[in-house]
């Protein structure tokens, strides 16, 4: 079997990491940055710590905010118009996933104009040209899609999110900054990181899991466990947020390269029908599915229930390990607060035939560890919602 692995061209991590930016926008050629983020972190002066850098720097650029939490084609393709009239040389992603994967389809569609429906990027698209450079910020901890070869877009006329997997998205430089996270509130921390787990155990248990990914999987969960619930109640404690940013960007690792699972698959239905949070519908349906799944997943939940801090591991039969594994995630997801049925977060119950038709469809869904149907997903919600 061959085995891919596509990463950053290079990464930078750790507290004051955004004023590498310069230097590297210098000494890449570029003159001209579109900057991509959301209203808010231009309202609570997020996005501002780094246009302040390219503004000490004499650095020339624009600014586009029309990111939605869940970002659909008009985003793009608006996008796409702004970059064309600004005239940058490349993009400077500053958020969280939204504001990324609004930048990697922008740099996307602009080199590849051929695609400008974005419609027809679902998948693996055919694309011939490199996106538009892109430098990801991220000031979340939990999608990676800095280092990931993947983006969202919601289709709102279809009503489904559309998973789009390009290795010419990729951003050319990721910047890791904890102290760009720091103003993350308690909520959107605790989604973000039980995300980030949900992206390492997926990782980890996909069909197409090997050697290299397992290793970074492993040591993801072992971080998110060790910071997760310092980060969300301690927020101004670095050395947790430091812990959340590399551990979601070495999840991103190795997700990016080998698929998900029908946690995704769910989670994106939720997202597409009801515009849940992405890291709320993965927290939430994590546990149900790692239950159903667990016949096809030999011994690696006990490596799970290891990192997940379980003593004793080697003492137990696989029923009791898998058990453990399960638990230390609900206990985690209970610790930071999540919901735990879909009641809680609004589901309609007569909804969850479609939501299982449209996951099923999901390009995540041939990854899972173990083969399902429409059917056995649709058991899933129904368990998982009261």
């Amino acid at each position: 079997m061959i085995n891919r692995i596509v990463l950053n061209e290079m990464s930078y991590f750790g507290p004051g990491a955004i004023r590498v930016i310069p230097e590297e926008v210098v000494t890449r050629g570029f003159t001209k940055a579109l900057v991509v983020t959301d209203k808010d972190l231009l309202k609570f002066h997020v996005a501002q710590k780094v246009i302040q850098v390219l503004e000490n720097a004499g650095i020339s650029y624009e600014i586009y905010d029309n990111v939605k939490p869940n970002p659909t084609i008009e985003n793009i393709q608006s996008g796409v118009r702004k970059f064309a009239d600004s005239k940058a040389d490349f993009i400077l992603a500053i958020g969280g996933g939204s504001s990324i994967d609004t930048g990697k389809g922008i740099g996307i569609v602009t080199n590849n104009p051929e695609f400008a429906d974005v419609k027809s990027l679902e998948g693996v698209a055919a694309t011939k040209n490199k996106s538009v450079p892109i430098i990801a910020v991220p000031t979340t901890a939990g999608t990676a899609a800095e280092v990931t070869i993947n983006y969202v877009v919601t289709d709102e006329h279809a009503v489904k999110k559309m998973v789009c997997v390009d290795p010419k998205d990729i951003p050319v430089l990721a910047v890791i900054d904890p102290e760009m996270m720091m103003s993350m509130p308690k909520g959107l921390t605790a989604a973000t990181g039980m995300d980030a787990l949900t992206h390492a155990i997926e990782g980890y248990l996909t069909k197409g899991a090997w050697v290299l990914t397992d290793m970074v999987e492993l040591q993801a969960m072992e971080l998110i466990a060790k910071h997760l619930e310092k980060a969300v109640f301690s927020p101004q404690n670095i050395e947790a947020r430091d812990g959340m940013g590399t551990a979601q960007y070495i999840a991103g690792m190795g997700f990016s390269n080998v698929g998900l699972g029908i946690v995704h698959s769910m989670a994106h239905s939720l997202g597409a029908i009801y515009d849940t949070p992405h890291g709320v519908a993965n927290a939430l349906l994590l546990p149900y599915v790692m239950e159903y799944n667990a016949p096809a997943t030999g011994e690696k939940y006990r490596e799970i229930a290891r990192k997940m801090g379980i003593k004793d591991v080697d003492n137990m039969n696989s029923a009791e390990y898998r058990q453990a594994a399960i638990q230390a995630v609900v206990t985690l997801s209970r610790n930071v607060e999540i919901p735990q049925k879909l009641v809680d977060i609004g589901v309609k119950e007569e909804d969850l035939p479609k939501l299982a038709k449209l996951a099923y469809q999901d390009v995540c869904t041939p990854g899972n560890p173990r083969d399902t149907s429409e059917a056995e997903i649709l058991g899933i919600y129904q368990k998982a919602y009261k």
